[in-house]
């Protein structure tokens, strides 16, 4: 598939945040974009407004007649959440045509350009987003394919007019082996997505194969400690040896501040547009990666200053003297410590009332006493039951495997609706969500739990 051939694009699962933003890019093109999805959200009501057609029922003979046969005009994409049954993934597959994951597209559209991948269990959307918006300001004219909505953006595509791309590498159902970086960035390797992988090994080998796919003459930057047997630059935050470290970190008037140093640069004085220790540790591989694209110092520590986050990552929803409203993706023990352990540092005199909705029952039964330790620091708990997202419920698995692992006394298993009166009664100082499922359409209703209505 060549990218110049591409004139018709349907996409099975087109509300997911990454096959929008394919979906995005091939409008943008001129592409005649089509697709279908589960469920209709503000994120498809954006595409729909944007002049692509989205179906919400699973029915082939909705498809429209331009994709009745396959030829080299036409690409269909799908994403792996789409159920294997799904009429409409079916009817393409019985028809002749060649399924492409987003991940094969992501390799298409990078073949032959300058490709900045962001890989890791956690962190690669804020990562790939911080590094989208240094290269933008710095009038580096980058496209990129984000996994999240970029705030300054209010996307997650952005569209260049460089040979430079940026996107973010997909580790799920190793998605991410199909691209070939001149620079790439690897923030984390824990446990995850064991139903695919099996076990913590393969998922390692995986990451190293990444790795070992980078150009002859590339860079691979790794967050310090990762045993990915690679020639690499290292980061981390705080006292740690490594290649780029973030030290002197520190907060002044609710903003997180540090001083970056190299082998080679030191910049002093950085102010973070967004806060949070995990985010000043991606912001470190940031700078590094800039500075091999030739960025000066001076424009780095301006482009941090105003980057104003992505949806759904440490993003304030609420920030008056009374109420504090912080809603999150975090949905790994491991992002979930690094999240709570931010608003502590930030809030460290304040109760905090965390809602949290576990993704997946595999997850949960991975990892359930990982997420019993890092939901025992958080003061309240309102837990909601498990987001089976593509999967069928296991046995024995569901939001008690980890609320009877904990010692918080302060815990509760409550619907959605009870989460809200519980809200709308006690009006918590300090709130925090926290998941990857549909959480998110708690967040406008528990804003208005507290008063504030736009």
């Amino acid at each position: 598939m060549e990218l110049r051939n591409i004139q018709r694009v349907y996409l099975v699962g087109i509300g997911g945040i990454g096959m929008s933003g394919l979906a995005r890019y091939f409008n943008h093109l001129g592409c005649m974009v089509c697709g279908y999805d589960k469920t209709e959200t503000p994120l498809t009501d954006a595409l729909n407004a944007e002049g692509m057609d989205i179906i919400f029922t699973d029915d082939a003979s909705l498809v429209p007649a331009e994709f009745n046969e396959p030829n080299q005009g036409t690409l269909i994409i799908f994403t792996p959440a789409i159920p294997q049954d799904s009429a409409i993934l079916n009817y393409f597959k019985a028809n002749g045509f060649e399924l492409y994951k987003r991940s094969q597209v992501l390799g298409i559209i990078s073949k032959g350009l300058f490709t900045v991948a962001v890989a890791g269990t956690h962190g690669k959307t804020t990562t790939s987003s911080l590094i989208t918006h240094i290269l933008t300001e710095a009038g580096k004219d980058c496209t990129a394919f984000l996994g999240g909505i970029a705030t300054n953006y209010n996307s997650n595509v952005l569209y260049g007019g460089s040979n430079l791309v940026v996107v973010e590498a997909d580790e799920y159902d190793r998605s991410f082996l199909t691209l070939y970086p001149d620079i790439a960035v690897i923030t984390s390797m824990d446990a995850d997505h064991l139903d695919i992988y099996g076990d913590h090994g393969q998922l390692t080998d995986s990451f190293r194969m990444f790795a070992s796919q980078i150009k002859a003459g590339g860079k691979l930057i790794a967050k310090q400690g990762l045993p990915l047997n690679h020639e690499c630059a290292t980061y981390t935050i705080g006292a740690e040896a490594a290649d780029a470290i973030a030290h002197n970190i520190r907060i002044q008037n609710g903003s997180f501040y540090f001083d970056f140093q190299n082998g080679d640069t030191a910049i002093n004085g950085i102010e973070m547009g967004i806060p949070g220790l995990h985010n000043i540790e991606n912001a470190v591989a940031a700078i590094q990666a800039a500075l091999y694209l030739n960025v000066t110092g001076n424009m780095i520590k301006a482009a941090l200053a105003s980057f104003k986050g992505v949806k759904r990552r440490f993003e304030y929803i609420v920030r008056t003297e009374k109420h504090v409203y912080i809603d999150d993706y975090a949905h790994h023990p491991e992002e979930l410590k690094a999240c709570i352990a931010s608003v502590k540092k930030l809030y460290p005199d304040v109760k905090l009332t965390t809602v949290f909705q576990p993704h997946l029952f595999t997850r949960t039964r991975d990892f359930a006493d990982g997420f019993a330790e890092a939901l025992d620091m958080t003061d309240e708990l309102l837990m909601l039951d498990i987001y089976p997202a593509r999967e069928l419920p296991i046995d024995g698995v569901d939001a008690h495997t980890i609320l009877n692992r904990m010692q918080l006394a302060d815990k509760h298993l409550l619907s959605k609706q009870e989460v809200i009166k519980r809200v709308q009664d006690l009006q918590p100082q300090l709130l925090l969500t926290v998941g990857a499922g549909d959480i998110d359409q708690l967040v406008e209703p528990l804003k208005q739990a507290f008063g504030y209505v736009e």
